[in-house]
């Protein structure tokens, strides 16, 4: 069909009520839209299909997914262009069918018109159906932590580099490398757990046990490191025979809430309780203050969404949902602490570290893209394009404070209520 661009350019000028804010090329060579743009590139008529049938965000990420779409020039500049388009809703607009998405519907005909006749397509093979059932369970976390984690060690190397820290880094200078970055960040949660030679810690979440050996080789602790993905448990036993420290790490595959063995004088979970969700964050909580020893700390690293006037209209990302993070959720900081609090630790210290994340993920893109010819021998494209995808623009979000991360100190009080901690912040955070 010739001009196949003009005529897409046209529907979705009105579906935005205004002008293109990218080039558009579609599958007949044809373009349209604004010149010195990044170009979405619309391979075939399936991607037009996929955003009939399932209009806003899931609908375009599928065609992403598929390969059906794609970017020629700046990622990050394409989303950010894009982003009025298919995240940012309007001030206001409630859960279901906004403006733009009845727009659409109200196009369907000349869409289907231009891009044929057919079936809804089905779903990329990396989508993870709904969770209609009960949602964190031990059984339901496994499951989602299973498709997030599970797909290949080696795939995780060539994102994240030798460091294997899945979690922002903490940049003191933007130039910085990403290695040293993770140094700092697993440093400084060190210090501000304050460890000391012969103490316990417990990190829940542990990954491929970064935090576990930096604590045990800088710091002389002994630590256990708990992580549901056995992906991840098989790497880091290994790495911590390689260490040379089996006598003072161990690494289960094991639930938080089946650790039964404290006090432990200090816990980090750092990335990990984005995992927890709303219903069972209060057991998060009383179960992390059970396992502590009084005057015991607790740094808690947790990714935060902002807060919205009315917290009924929240609803889940859909690509993220089904194609990143199956169940997981994000709360506002206010509310963590709170939860915290209820369960009957002392919040003592929160720092924000927002700008840290948006460098860290930029340097995983960039990893990723480096590295993209041999990670396709690992997992799927689109697996590769997912997490191409999501780190961008989540790169974005943090960048523009959708999203933000905090890094909590709270603390078991002693009897007396004796904290344990210095009369002087800097003392400990330092």
């Amino acid at each position: 069909m010739a001009h196949a661009a003009g005529r897409l350019a046209a529907l979705l000028g009105e579906v935005l009520g205004g002008p293109l804010p990218l080039r558009l090329r579609a599958w007949d060579g044809s373009e349209a839209g604004p010149v010195g743009t990044p170009i979405l590139v619309i391979r075939n008529r399936r991607a037009l299909h996929r955003m009939i049938w399932k209009p806003g965000e899931l609908g375009l990420a599928r065609a992403w997914v598929a390969g059906d779409i794609d970017v020629e020039g700046d990622l990050y500049e394409a989303l950010n262009r894009m982003a009025p388009v298919v995240w940012r809703r309007d001030e206001g607009e409630q859960e279901g069918l906004g403006l733009r998405d009845r727009r659409i519907l109200g196009l369907a005909g000349r869409a289907l018109a231009l891009a044929g006749p057919a079936l809804p397509p089905p779903p990329p093979p990396e989508e993870v159906p709904p969770n209609r059932g009960a949602k964190h369970t031990v059984r339901t976390d496994r499951q989602a932590i299973s498709h997030h984690y599970d797909v290949g060690n080696d795939f995780y190397s060539h994102v994240l580099g030798p460091s294997y820290v899945y979690s922002c880094g903490y940049w003191a200078d933007p130039e910085v490398t990403l290695e040293q970055a993770q140094f700092d960040k697993l440093d400084l949660v060190c210090r501000k757990l304050a460890l000391r030679p012969g103490q316990r810690l417990l990190d829940v979440g542990c990954g491929w046990g970064s935090m576990v050996l930096h604590a045990a080789e800088h710091y002389g602790v002994h630590a256990v490191g708990v992580t549901i993905s056995v992906e991840q448990a098989d790497l880091a036993r290994k790495r911590v025979v390689e260490a040379g420290l089996t006598d003072r790490v161990e690494i289960r595959v094991q639930d938080y809430r089946q650790v039964a063995d404290g006090p432990y004088d200090a816990i980090s979970s750092i990335g990990m309780a984005e995992h927890v969700g709303s219903v069972a964050y209060r057991t998060y909580a009383e179960q992390l203050f059970t396992l502590l020893r009084p005057g015991g700390r607790l740094l808690n690293h947790q990714i935060a969404r902002r807060p919205r006037d009315d917290e009924s209209t929240y609803h889940i990302d859909e690509f993220i949902d089904r194609y990143v993070f199956p169940d997981g959720e994000l709360q506002p900081v206010g509310s963590t602490v709170a939860l915290l609090e209820q369960a009957g630790f002392e919040v003592r210290d929160l720092e924000s570290i927002r700008e840290h994340y948006a460098l860290t993920l930029r340097a995983w893109v960039a990893n990723l893209e480096r590295n993209w010819s041999e990670s396709l021998k690992l997992v799927t494209p689109g697996r590769a394009r997912v997490w191409r995808l999501y780190m961008a623009a989540s790169a974005l979000a943090f960048e523009q404070n959708a999203i933000g991360v905090n890094q909590v100190l709270a603390v078991r009080t002693a009897p007396g209520g004796v904290s344990g901690l210095p009369l002087v912040r800097a003392a400990k955070v330092s």
